[in-house]
This record gives C-alpha cells, structure tokens and sequence, in this order.
C-alpha cells in the first residue's frame, strides 16, 4: 500500500506523538509499504525551529525508507493565543501543498492534536477519492478547557465544530484507551467507526538492563543511589511541583534521588521550587537523545507518572509503556478514576497515589524504598504487561490491518460503481 501519514510532529522530536508516528511509519515500511510523512519543521519541545531547520519553507527528506515532507510553521517559545492560531492555521496552510503534489495515497494516517489537521486531511481524502484514519492521542478541545488552556468562547464554539467535523469526515477512528471510546460514544460517532488500538513501545528497544555498569549512573553520580525518575513534558498538566514538595520531605535519606529530564524552560521553573522547598536532592537534567533512553530508564528504580486533578480522565500519558517495558516500579500521581490509573492497576507493576499530594506520593517512594523486594516484583510485573499488551509488532499489525481492510473496502465499492455505470 501507499500510505500518508499526516501528523504535525515526528522525528527528531523527542517524546510524545513523533516517536509514535515514526515508529509507525519505519515499521510499515519494514512491512513492504511506501510510506510518506506531511509534518513541520521539527521544533518540539523547545517551541523553537530546531537550527539545522531554520530559514526554510519546504524540506524534503528520507529516513529509513520515509519520505519526509517538512513544511514551514509559525512558533513562538512562549506562544499567547494568537500565537497558537497562528501555528496551526499556518501548518495547515503550508502543509496541505506537498501532501497534494506527493503521489496519491491508498489511505491517509492523521493524529490529533493538532486538530485543525483534520481539514487538509479530510480534503486530500476527498481529492484522491481515499480513506483518512483519524488517530486520536487527545480529545480536543474538551481536554484544553479542562484544564483551562482554552477559555475564549468563539474558539471554544469554533474548536467544538471542528471537532465534530473531524469524527463526521474520518472513514475510521483509532483510539489509544478504552476512556476514548466512552467519550466519542456519549457524542453520538457510530461505534462502527471507532477502532481501539493502544499506544505502544518497541520491546527490543526499551528493556529491562542492569543497574550495574549503567552510563547514565556513572555520569551523574548515581551508584549506589536510590533514583525515582520522571523524564517527559514539564507542562501546566503535569503538576510537578508535587514532586519537588516530595522530594523535599524526603531529603534528609542521603542515598535517595530524585531525576526529572526535561525541556529547558520547565527546569527552569522547577530549578526555583527546588529553592523554595529545599529540595537539594533533585537532579534537573535536559532531555536525553533517544538513542541513550534505555540508559536512563534502567538507572531508576522507581519511575513516575504524574498529573493534576483537573485532568480529564481519558488522558492516557504514553510514558505508560515506555516505563513498564523498562521493567521498572511506577508510582502514579493521577486522578484514581482516569484512564492512567486504570492501565498501571491493570499491569500490577506499580501504585496509584491521589494527585497533587506530596505526603501520599513521598510515602509511597519511602515504602518502596525500604522494600527492594517490592521493587523488583513491580518491575517483574511491568515488563510482562508491557510486552503482552504494548509491543510494538501488536500495534503495527492492527494498524496495517485497519489499512488492507479500508482499501479493500475501497476496491469494492470501486468496483461496484463501475458496474452499475457499465449496466
């Protein structure tokens, strides 16, 4: 198959949807597939044009046998609400020109956020007379008003029709978490539409390895040391402010450490709570290269999740997998009635403590702690789960599945109009 994937992040952003989406595409196109990408010029999660990328409208590119199709995108590191107009209404604008000129695709793969996408992909759908498969990783705009991102009722109305416009155009949705279902369900989309396909992580990439002889302890003068670790986006609806209110409880335990690995402007702020609470015993690093990931997940012993309590409960962090296949104990600062919650009590690899509560998560850490044994049947249990439930080659079948059965479906009825017009 020709397959387009139409997805505003990808590599060489380092977490969230670009390392799902070339995951993906590498992986079709190990399968036999021709696969093209319609993305921006990289600039996650700085919110800045990384630099060998700067100055230009349109780049095209390969990466082990994708095509790369790189448009132009208005961003500002610390955007106002115009600003973030401004950068989806630009990326659909600059966007939709390579993905009409690339050779015409048998279906179209578009993630959500960003949601405005749903219209050049709906529209290129409509040109090339192919299927468009929605990927939902959010729910937009209900989960920005949730947590008061998005406040402005014209964009709200303007967001909640784009929306139902998204759900109405796509031939197919794919969902990350049951949460999604119930969602899309309550608003009226066919169940026929949905299709439930979690998030997933390269087992073979992420694995468990020793704490011994571990680069990333060696660097940072962990050995020996206990190390509770959050690495990912350092965002209003993490709330890690929790984290340094527990880590200041627990610093007179001199062997206990606590690693957050971020973007730069997220330390920043977390470097002055540290301050404020005394919190001398937190490492602030920037984010890793992929390439070194495993390194660093293998030197915690305990890895953390961590959200606020306004966060809707179908948000599903892909950190999730990522932690468990490492084999590693989590602890979970979430909503106890979230979609998050629901997948680490599931997988049995780790606690669930109520967000927002710096004693309950620094008793949880404290408990672990003092029980290694403790640790390494979590861990035991997290990298089981994750190969049984979120490797890589689960997804990838049921994402090329979902593409022979919507091009077959296409044929037929090809097929079918041809006939009628010949009687």
């Amino acid at each position: 198959m020709r397959i387009l994937i139409y997805s505003y992040n990808y590599y060489p952003e380092p977490i969230g949807i670009a390392p799902l989406m070339t995951e993906l595409a590498e992986g079709l196109v190990k399968r036999g597939h021709q696969v093209r990408v319609v993305t921006a010029m990289p600039n996650y999660p700085e919110r800045q044009i990384y630099q060998s990328y700067r100055g230009k409208l349109y780049l095209t590119e390969s990466k082990n046998g994708v095509q790369i199709q790189r448009s132009y995108v208005w961003i500002r590191p610390q955007p106002n609400l115009i600003d973030r107009i401004l950068l989806d209404a630009s990326f659909v604008v600059t966007s939709f020109l390579p993905a009409i000129i690339g050779w015409r695709p048998d279906v179209i793969i578009s993630t959500s956020p960003s949601l405005p996408v749903c219209v050049p992909a709906a529209l290129l759908g409509w040109l090339r007379n192919c299927p468009v498969i929605l990927n939902l990783q959010d729910i937009l705009p209900e989960a920005a008003i949730h947590v008061g991102l998005l406040k402005n009722k014209f964009l709200i109305k303007l967001f909640t029709k784009l929306e139902k416009f998204a759900y109405q155009s796509a031939t197919k949705i794919s969902v990350i978490a049951d949460g999604f279902v119930e969602n899309l369900l309550n608003k009226g989309v066919p169940s026929h539409k949905i299709v439930q396909i979690p998030n997933w992580v390269d087992v073979n990439f992420i694995r468990p390895l020793s704490k011994e002889d571990n680069q990333f302890r060696e660097i940072h003068n962990l050995k020996d040391k206990f190390v509770v670790l959050y690495s990912g986006n350092i965002a209003l609806t993490q709330g890690l402010e929790t984290v340094i209110k527990a880590a200041a409880m627990l610093r007179h335990i001199p062997d206990l450490v606590f690693a957050i690995a971020g973007e730069a402007k997220g330390l920043q702020r977390l470097q002055q709570e540290c301050l404020n609470y005394g919190a001398d015993n937190v490492l602030l690093l920037p984010f890793q290269p992929r390439e070194h990931l495993p390194q660093m997940l293998a030197a915690a012993d305990v890895g953390l999740v961590v959200q606020k309590k306004n966060v809707v409960s179908f948000n599903m962090p892909s950190k999730i997998q990522v932690l468990l296949a490492s084999g590693r104990a989590l602890i979970a600062s979430v909503p106890d009635n979230g979609t998050a919650a629901r997948a680490i009590k599931q997988s049995g690899g780790g606690f669930v403590v109520p967000p927002e509560d710096p004693k309950a998560l620094a008793n949880a850490i404290l408990d672990l702690y003092q029980n290694p044994e403790k640790v390494k049947n979590l861990g035991y249990k997290s990298r089981q789960y994750a190969v049984e439930q979120y490797a890589f080659e689960q997804a990838l079948n049921q994402y090329e599945n979902l593409c022979y059965s919507l091009t077959e479906d296409a044929q037929v009825i090809k097929s079918t109009t041809v006939s009628k017009q010949e009687v």
